[in-house]
């Protein structure tokens, strides 16, 4: 039982988090109204993604959790990305900053690697299981970067 609530509240984190910034954003997202790049995605699949990716961030942070593998660190690393990919939406829909929301995700895309490795370090399967998330911001990365330049 112990570890059903580490899991659930581990999960639970992320896609709340998510679930509050998709609120936030809601009234400013112009995606669809975006000149966007080849292999540009329709909007319906953003949240199913991210969805599926909160929960594998929750998932593999719950398997830490659950074998008392995190420390300090580990948990500053997860929590400054989770704040750092909250803060990209902001900055890319409301505030519009396109340019600064590419430089943004690209420290989201660093922060992602290092946590990565340090969760492999400490156990294999939580550290493969970010590397949907890794594949994913980067190729957000690649949309923010496109947009801005096709949207000037």
């Amino acid at each position: 039982m112990e570890k059903l609530k580490i899991y659930a509240k581990s999960i639970l984190i992320p896609v709340i988090i998510g679930g509050i910034v998709g609120i936030l954003i809601s009234n400013y997202i112009d995606y669809d109204s975006l000149i966007k790049p080849f292999l540009a995605p329709p909007s319906i699949v953003f949240p199913i993604m991210w969805t599926i990716l909160y929960i594998l961030m929750g998932i593999s942070y719950g398997i830490l959790k659950s074998k008392n593998l995190l420390n300090s660190e580990i948990k500053w690393i997860y929590y400054l990305q989770l704040f750092v990919n909250a803060m990209w939406s902001i900055i890319f829909f409301i505030w519009k900053w396109r340019f600064f929301a590419f430089l943004w995700i690209i420290l989201l895309d660093v922060l992602v690697i290092i946590l990565i490795i340090k969760f492999y370090q400490k156990n294999k399967i939580s550290g493969l299981l970010q590397i949907p998330y890794l594949l994913w911001t980067l190729f957000a990365s690649y949309l923010n970067l496109s947009i801005y330049l096709l949207n000037k």
